[in-house]
């Protein structure tokens, strides 16, 4: 049942180009690899003719736990899907109840008001579909991979650092609004480029931990070898070289 309502859901956001085109997550054709290429060719092609970006890695925490069912059915509704879809997944959500066990002994019952069920067929796409807006009015480059999000400006022109700024803040206000908590203390920014000024960014009044090396989905991104690498490399084959790493 689930599987059918997927392909339905599907169907309707490729025939009405709902797709959000900045998530590589539990999207057909799309992968770990097509977001790591599209992000960092945008990040190689400034940097190779010499300017320098900053790059925000950030963590939402417990993002597939936390999903309000309420504002998930405001965001399913506002896509204008079958109103029987809608209220199956929303009865499909309600009343569900968790406890915990220790030791054999269980706890009293809860009833959960928020997540996606993971392990099911529509977990991942209603997740999708809740963060599918998180960029909204960003205007540096952002990739999506379910909740591992990155965002990159390039901070050696007028105005880039305040963009930069002003990106992350949209994405505070996003996180307030729909009560998906960024975990700042695993939120980190990486600054590239030899004329980077490597500014300081703050997210809910905590600067962000500066980093020379991330993994990103499974590859270890490093900041020096994308300095030693332009010398010889073409950008593109920057990405096969952190591959190997």
């Amino acid at each position: 049942m689930e599987t059918m309502l997927k392909e339905r859901i599907v169907e309707h956001l490729k025939t009405h180009r709902l797709q959000d085109q900045k998530q590589h997550g539990f999207t057909s054709g799309r992968s770990c690899q097509t977001n790591l290429i599209d992000f960092f060719d945008w990040v190689t092609k400034i940097i190779d003719t010499g300017g320098a970006v900053d790059i925000a890695y950030l963590d939402f925490s417990k993002a597939f736990d936390t999903v309000r069912h309420r504002r998930l059915i405001n965001k399913l509704q506002s896509l204008s899907l079958d109103s029987n879809i809608v209220e199956w997944i929303r009865q499909w959500l309600s009343d569900r109840q968790q406890r915990v066990v220790v030791n054999g002994v269980y706890s009293a019952q809860g009833l959960v008001t928020s997540g996606v069920p993971q392990g099911s067929v529509l977990g991942p796409i209603l997740f999708n579909i809740f963060i599918s807006d998180v960029a909204e009015g960003i205007n540096g480059k952002v990739c999506l991979f379910a909740d591992d999000t990155k965002i990159c400006n390039r901070v050696d022109v007028p105005g880039g650092i305040s963009q930069m700024t002003n990106d992350l803040g949209k994405l505070k206000k996003w996180s307030e609004l729909w009560q998906l908590s960024f975990n700042v203390d695993k939120c980190k920014i990486m600054h590239l480029g030899r004329k980077n000024p490597r500014a300081e960014y703050r997210i809910f009044d905590t600067v962000l931990t500066s980093t020379s090396e991330e993994r990103d989905l499974g590859v270890r991104t490093v900041s020096n070898i994308l300095y030693s690498a332009l010398g010889f490399l073409r950008p593109r084959c920057i990405i096969l070289h952190l591959y190997t790493l």
